[in-house]
């Protein structure tokens, strides 16, 4: 490991003051730590901000939720509200990592982890997102994990966080808070697909601290749900997975949320299967035919080609688990 400096920060303003500097914010640490002693990652300065004000998770004016970038995993799952209005995120958190990991590891930590690509993680190898312009190794290596949406000629690696795609379905916002002050950026556009410049994940600007994610309204009744499926039960990065909300009344399907993970290089909306849902009613057929739609413009590799087909059953069986059979 490699020398650093750490201090903590005593409020909000002492924490971007920090980050305007340079200083990198650390709160449960549960992804940078691993990195850094693997020297993957290599920060100067470290800025504890895990005694900041911003664990609550609150129900918003309009019945949507706000969740605290420092509320644990852990915690967040468990809150009754959560449980209650939005079972997709609570499934999603428990379906994470081990209770240890839940423990320690916060919101705002888990939407800003970093892939675990072997090829990022092995310092030895060619990665153009820990080493911009050496190239991509799992382009020609073993892509067996690896995404099928939204990938370059420069990064083909998955976004990790199972309740970012949980985020992504239910079209969330990320709150900031920098040396400019306050600002608002839809999930959608927080994370961003690699491109010619992969080693750039997200859209913050320099000592921007994220302060809450919150998610809107939707009407109601709503059924919500997180599907995952790994190559082993417990402790797994997804292969695939699906977050589905549904509004239905009358028997019709009003609204319909869907989003995957696993697939993509960051949580893959699904708009043309959600288009497909609204005004119909439910049946197996339906959730069938929509799923066809959730592979819409993949470009599988040598070794993840079976992803394509167990994204359409993964998304399928979430609509049928969700949604009910008729």
């Amino acid at each position: 490991m490699h020398p650093f400096s750490f201090t903590k920060a005593a409020d909000t303003r002492d924490a971007l003051n920090a980050g305007r500097r340079g200083g990198r914010y650390i709160a449960g640490g549960t992804t940078l730590v691993d990195l850094m002693r693997e020297t993957v990652e290599r920060p100067e300065s470290l800025v504890g901000i895990s005694d900041l004000p911003l664990r609550e998770v609150t129900v918003t004016e309009r019945g949507g939720l706000r969740i605290g970038a420092l509320a644990s995993m852990a915690e967040t799952a468990a809150h009754p509200k959560v449980r209650t209005l939005f079972p997709v995120i609570s499934e999603a958190l428990e379906l994470s990592a081990s209770a240890q990991l839940r423990n320690m590891a916060t919101i705002g930590g888990n939407i800003m982890q970093r892939t675990r690509c072997t090829y990022f993680r092995d310092v030895t190898a060619a990665c153009n997102k820990r080493d911009p312009g050496s190239g991509c190794a799992a382009l020609k290596g073993r892509n067996r994990t690896h995404a099928i949406l939204g990938t370059s000629e420069d990064c083909v690696a998955t976004h990790p966080s199972d309740v970012a795609v949980a985020f992504a379905a239910l079209e969330a916002t990320v709150h900031l808070l920098g040396p400019d002050g306050e600002r608002r950026v839809p999930f959608a556009d927080f994370l961003l697909r690699p491109g010619k410049t992969p080693n750039r994940e997200q859209s913050l600007k320099q000592g921007e601290l994220i302060t809450a994610v919150e998610v809107p309204a939707l009407p109601r009744p709503l059924k919500s749900g997180y599907l995952k499926v790994r190559d082993r039960q417990s402790y797994e990065f997804a292969l695939t997975s699906a977050a589905v909300a549904l509004h239905v009344r009358g028997g019709v399907i009003q609204e319909a949320k869907v989003a995957a993970g696993g697939v993509g290089t960051v949580p893959w909306k699904l708009p043309a299967v959600e288009v497909y849902l609204v005004g119909e009613r439910p049946s197996d057929a339906l959730w069938a035919a929509a799923a066809d739609h959730a592979a819409k413009g993949a470009r599988p590799l040598e070794h993840n080609r079976f992803k394509v087909e167990l994204l359409k059953r993964t998304v399928a069986r979430q609509l049928r688990i969700v949604g009910g059979t008729r």
